[in-house]
């Protein structure tokens, strides 16, 4: 079941995320633990949290759009559909606040699936190049003059 998490949750989404990401989890739980989300996900099941997604406020000149980061899914429940629940809902959500779009920092071969694409032929640049793996995610509010280079928070360096 997919739920907003709770102030509660955080030990545990922090324990979730370092075993998910593993021996590179210091950016993701550093992530979770500073920074402020403007929606946050986990996936609950027999009272277990399983998955956890957040979308958090970027800078983009005067725009401040979401970005999706992390995405974690405990790795005994990996290739379950946790993920990709919890980023179809994290989207739904965004959508619903009216957003234009969602940016990540992502596996290129993983999310298109959601509707992500590369970021930079849409005049959305990321701090560096990071090539095809800086996409996003257009939603019903899409407006394409809507371009610059987004900043990270520090957390996120």
């Amino acid at each position: 079941m997919i739920r907003d998490a709770r102030s509660d949750d955080l030990q545990a989404v922090v324990a979730l995320t370092a075993a998910a990401f593993g021996p590179t989890a210091d950016k993701a739980v550093r992530i979770v633990r500073e920074v402020e989300p403007e929606v946050s996900l986990v996936w609950e099941e027999e009272t277990e949290i399983r998955g956890h997604t957040m979308l958090s406020r970027m800078r983009m000149g005067d725009h401040r759009p979401l970005q999706l980061s992390p995405v974690s899914v405990d790795p005994r429940h990996q290739r379950k559909g946790i993920g990709s629940a919890l980023v179809r809902t994290a989207l739904a959500r965004a959508d619903e606040l009216g957003e234009p779009f969602v940016v990540l920092l992502g596996h290129p071969s993983y999310y298109p699936r959601f509707g992500f694409e590369p970021a930079t032929p849409l005049g959305v640049l990321a701090p560096r190049d990071y090539g095809d793996a800086w996409m996003l995610a257009k939603l019903s509010a899409y407006d394409r003059s809507i371009t610059g280079r987004v900043e990270f928070p520090p957390q996120f360096a």
